[in-house]
């Protein structure tokens, strides 16, 4: 299932549910010693399957994101004056729940209900859609996504500062003639995490785990990784009740640029 929100929308929340502070200040306060860095490539494998998806940002003269591509679906960036006006295209490449396959979108559709010392959200509450085979009809079905951080920068800020979305996110008020008919931009959320995530849990309704990513990064001198293994965890119930599980394992490699 794909739950994206129409990018003019998300700003719109944003405004209204965010703190006083700018993205960037909250991004200073919780990592005061970031170095900046600047992502040019995402390799993904999947070990299961043996394929291999790699995440590409483009850059222009002038240092700012032209394109992020993931060689099937591309966002490209418009700028005028300096400022981000448009993103057309395909894709949602920068999104760890899509990087890895997670079926559930709680950073794009959920509403933060409790965040950690950092700032970062720490609770996410979210529903989605989904179809009833008992009983032939689709129903709406509320979940909860915990998640943790280590103590390292978010490795995507300054990348998306690049592209101009951090200045739309600090500057709502100013970006509003943005062409909202173009596709959503990619990682324009309402749920900015400030610090890098290690790990997502999935509950139902009732709290109990049916999802969950766990990530383990090598990181460079910088804090910023450059490799690291994914597992994503389905529990599921088997027809004599007992809970089963089904594992996918990941490896990332990261590069950035010089």
């Amino acid at each position: 299932m794909n739950f994206k929100l129409p990018f003019f929308n998300a700003l719109l929340l944003i405004a209204f549910m965010s703190c006083s502070d700018s993205t960037s200040d909250e991004f200073d306060g919780a990592n005061p010693d970031a170095e900046a860095k600047y992502i040019k490539t995402i390799t993904v494998l999947s070990a299961q399957e043996g394929e291999e998806a790699t995440v590409t940002v483009n850059y222009d003269a002038n240092d700012r994101v032209s394109s992020i591509s993931n060689g099937t679906d591309s966002s490209v960036f418009v700028y005028n004056n300096n400022e981000l006006t448009n993103i057309s295209g395909d894709g949602d490449n920068l999104n760890i729940e899509e990087l890895y396959d997670s079926p559930y979108n709680a950073f794009e559709v959920g509403e933060v209900t409790s965040y950690d010392s950092n700032g970062n959200p720490k609770t996410i509450a979210f529903s989605q859609t989904e179809y009833d085979y008992e009983n032939n009809i689709e129903e709406e079905v509320e979940y909860t996504a915990e998640i943790t951080y280590d103590a390292n920068p978010n490795p995507y800020f300054y990348t998306l500062e690049a592209a101009g979305i951090i200045d739309v996110l600090d500057n709502v008020d100013l970006h509003l003639t943005m062409n909202t008919s173009s596709d959503q931009v990619v990682q324009a959320r309402l749920l900015f995490p400030l610090n890098n995530i290690t790990g997502i849990q999935y509950k139902d309704e009732n709290g109990v785990l049916i999802f969950e990513l766990d990530a383990d990064y090598v990181y460079n001198s910088a804090d910023y990784p450059i490799s690291g293994t994914v597992v994503g965890t389905d529990y599921y119930e088997n027809y004599e009740g007992e809970i089963e599980t089904e594992t996918s394992i990941f490896s990332a490699n990261y590069t950035y640029r010089d």
